[in-house]
């Protein structure tokens, strides 16, 4: 078995209660990748689903907190983890009571979510994301978000402004609200977030560049670039943007909407050596695109402080081929990350062997369970 590092980040402890198909799961993890293998619908995306509740955000499937109760209206959820960090150990819990908000402690005391980012930076990917370059630029701009989370706490914190900025200046353009005061409020507020939003962004972008430069990875690296829409403005200065909204009130009236802004952003990937367009390029091509991001990220990170984010990774190795699988958890275990691999049988994993600690998942009366296994 391979340790981690000392001081390296990683969950220790993992538990769910009435969370999903997990009525009372319980993890004990040493720092090493965790496989999770199983039949389909055993529970093994609900254990990933739970650990990326411990981030900011509605996780890996975007789901409210109502729809994560095995039962729901009567117990609630709840999801608690023990992180050991560099700085030592931390209790991490999030839970819903039945129709009530997500809520979130840290070492036993109330937290906002944007907390948790400062704490446990996390990346994922799923099949769900697999068609990512080829649909809308929302997913791509929560996918940047995601990585720019890991190197800037205030990231969310500044999204969140943004959000309900926009909103607010939204129901003012619905109802035809006429005030310059009470727009320029509003728009000021959001040209102070949006900057901060597009600054990190594009230092994120930077550094996930200079992580693909020189790497030795059985990855294709991309050549990446933050674009607007024809016509669109989203200054990254806070006055300028700003200035750009106030601009544009009467055509936002118009349309009931913000039209200018960071919220319009989008990330343009090109498969570097192919000079091709993600989007132009195959399923599998796509795939390897959005996985050599995730490892940038991750080695980006550990340069930068020390330690890698932990990964969720589902159903990555069924898309893989044998090599690629091989080189995957080569940079994993180079990296020393805590990554969570979900696929349908052991054999996927083989090349991980005691590098990796495993659990063969199954349902039984519609609930999940889960027991710790040696890899093949």
């Amino acid at each position: 078995m391979t340790a981690p590092a000392a001081g390296r980040l990683h969950l220790a402890a993992l538990r769910l209660a009435e969370f999903r198909s997990h009525a009372a799961t319980r993890l004990a993890l040493d720092g090493r990748p965790v496989v999770l293998f199983g039949p389909n619908g055993a529970g093994k995306t609900g254990v990933l689903e739970a650990v990326s509740l411990l981030s900011p955000g509605r996780g890996l499937r975007h789901a409210a907190p109502a729809e994560l109760a095995r039962a729901p209206g009567a117990l609630g959820w709840k999801v608690a983890a023990v992180l050991a960090a560099q700085d030592g150990r931390h209790e991490l819990e999030t839970s819903a009571a039945p129709e009530a908000a997500r809520e979130v402690r840290i070492d036993g005391k109330p937290a906002p979510q944007t907390a948790l980012a400062r704490l446990c930076p996390m990346l994922w990917l799923t099949p769900a994301m697999d068609r990512l370059w080829i649909e809308a630029a929302e997913g791509r701009r929560r996918f940047l978000d995601r990585m720019t989370l890991c190197f800037h706490a205030d990231h969310g914190e500044a999204a969140v402004a943004y959000e309900k900025a926009m909103r607010e200046r939204n129901r003012l353009l619905r109802d035809g609200a006429a005030d310059p005061l009470w727009y320029a409020a509003l728009e000021a507020r959001m040209g102070a977030a949006g900057a901060v939003l597009a600054a990190n962004r594009a230092r994120t972008v930077a550094r996930l560049v200079q992580a693909q430069e020189g790497a030795a990875t059985a990855f294709p690296a991309a050549a990446l670039a933050i674009t607007l829409p024809e016509g669109v403005e989203a200054p990254a200065d806070a006055a300028a943007l700003a200035a750009a909204l106030a601009r544009g009130r009467s055509r936002d009236r118009d349309a009931g909407r913000t039209l200018a802004g960071p919220h319009r952003a989008d990330l343009a990937a090109v498969w570097a050596d192919r000079a091709m367009p993600a989007a132009r390029c195959s399923t599998g091509e796509q795939k390897a695109l959005l996985l050599s991001l995730v490892l940038a990220n991750a080695r980006a990170l550990a340069a930068e402080t020390g330690t890698p984010p932990v990964l969720l990774l589902d159903e990555v190795a069924a898309h893989l081929d044998a090599a690629r699988r091989a080189a995957l958890y080569a940079e994993v275990a180079a990296l020393g990350a805590q990554a969570f691999l979900t696929g349908t049988g052991p054999e996927l994993f083989a090349g991980l062997g005691a590098r990796a600690q495993a659990f063969a998942v199954a349902e039984t009366g519609g609930l999940s369970h889960l027991s710790e296994v040696p890899l093949p």
